[in-house]
């Protein structure tokens, strides 16, 4: 795998006093980066610097104005990028001293092409490894748990499927709009999913950071930009490069900081605070809002010409109430992996009881019911007033309790996982109480989570 797939947007600069070996250099390294510019200097090259951001160095050890290694080493950790060292006088004193300037690697003159594209790709590979690194911590902070909204064979969600399915390979954003505890992030990471981008999906909810560190937290920022800031750190959209940045309650962020990133909707540069030096990134956006984004708009509180940049695909998430169909599915799933989770016994679900689960508004939807049924796991029974509002139509449920509008497959599906449950999700017991081979259940519970997934 070359670097260009790895890093589309990185960027190098190539310092050594020889024309030609600039011109090889340049031409080598074509195809592994978005940026190459050249500088027969340390001076030029410190100029450079000032307005642009390179992801690496490649420097010659030995330059008119000054060492390679003594001007990196002056820089100071704060204001070092990756570096490769070049250099046709190698001995041990030199490597010691390279790496001591913070050298990522060091190639003798004469190289072969193959040793500077191995070392090149060895540098972006452990930037991309470390970006990477930053994402999962963050990721398992988060005790997600994955697929949870995508659960369910209503119209409501296959029409969802079928828009996800449709643009997640596109490079278009996409405005998500639905209420809280929807599965609107779980959306997002299947447009990401889906998209075959192979950078991190990195989320940031707006409203849970303070106005003042929004820019810093998305952009960046250097040593000293502000108090506080006792190290350059990168920003999300770094971390996002090449993939996709989820940009949660949107309509929560501030008018001034939406100035600045419909700036870098459009440059597709973000600038760190702090920073002089602009870098080009590769994002793809999603966003989402449980709010009116036209209303707001016309309310002032959301910039129209961020709306427009935004607004290039709006998927609306259904209501839990607007798809009642699909929560006994649900049910069984959160019973399944909460009891999992908990290492406690799954609740044995009745057919009135799913009824009534089905005629309750749940205005927290999907998150709401997770929690329902995870507080019932821990009570290790259902509430003997479950959901008094929920009444349940009689005349609508057959001797056996089933509901009269499910049909054959329903009603299928809901007995044998509610014989699962009653078994410990012992699939080889609850298929000797179903009267079928283990194959069969097997086949049947393969079949449903496709559809579910």
């Amino acid at each position: 795998m070359t670097a260009s797939t790895e890093l589309p947007t990185a960027s190098v600069l190539i310092v050594d006093d020889e024309p030609g070996m600039r011109s090889y250099l340049s031409k080598a390294l074509a195809s592994r980066f978005a940026l190459i510019e050249t500088a027969d200097s340390l001076t030029a090259a410190e100029a450079l610097r000032q307005r642009l951001h390179f992801d690496l160095l490649l420097v010659d050890i030995r330059l008119p104005d000054r060492s390679g290694i003594e001007w990196h080493e002056a820089l100071g950790p704060e204001r070092r990028s990756d570096i490769i060292f070049m250099t046709a006088y190698a001995d041990l004193d030199i490597a010691v001293k390279a790496l001591r300037a913070g050298a990522s690697d060091f190639i003798i003159k004469p190289f072969r092409l193959e040793q500077l594209q191995s070392a090149v790709d060895r540098c972006l590979a452990q930037r991309r490894l470390a970006r990477e690194n930053f994402v999962l911590k963050r990721e398992a902070q988060r005790l997600h748990s994955p697929d949870e909204s995508m659960i369910g064979d209503s119209q409501a969600m296959a029409r969802v499927r079928t828009i996800i399915e449709r643009v997640a390979p596109t490079p278009s954003a996409v405005l998500i709009y639905g209420e809280s505890g929807t599965g609107k992030e779980l959306v997002a990471r299947d447009l990401h999913r889906l998209s075959g981008r192979f950078g991190a999906f990195v989320p940031l909810n707006c409203g849970a950071i303070a106005g003042d560190l929004l820019e810093s937290e998305l952009f960046g920022h250097t040593r000293g930009a502000f108090t506080g800031a006792v190290k350059t750190r990168e920003g999300l959209f770094t971390y996002a490069d090449g993939g996709t940045l989820f940009l949660d309650e949107i309509a929560e962020m501030p008018l001034a900081m939406q100035a600045k990133l419909l700036r870098v909707l459009e440059s597709k540069r973000i600038r760190p605070v702090g920073s002089e030096q602009e870098q080009p990134v590769d994002v793809r956006i999603v966003a989402a809002t449980h709010r009116n984004l036209q209303h707001e708009v016309n309310e002032g509180r959301f910039r129209e010409d961020l709306y427009f940049r935004l607004n290039v695909l709006t998927l609306p998430l259904p209501a839990l109430r607007e798809r009642p169909e699909d929560i006994p599915a649900l049910a069984h799933h959160f019973s399944r992996q909460l009891s999992r989770d908990l290492g406690l016994d799954a609740l044995p679900w009745q057919h009135a009881d799913l009824e009534r689960l089905t005629h309750y508004s749940w205005p927290g939807n999907i998150r709401e019911l997770k929690n329902f049924i995870e507080r019932c796991i821990l009570l290790g029974q259902l509430p003997s007033d479950m959901f008094d509002d929920a009444v349940v139509a009689e005349t609508n449920l057959n001797a056996d309790g089933y509901p009269t509008d499910w049909t054959l497959d329903a009603v299928e599906r809901a007995h044998i996982l509610n014989v699962l449950d009653a078994h410990a999700n012992n699939k080889s017991s609850a298929a000797r109480a179903l009267g079928v081979s283990r194959k069969t259940l097997d086949r049947k519970l393969t079949a449903w989570q496709d559809l579910d997934a």
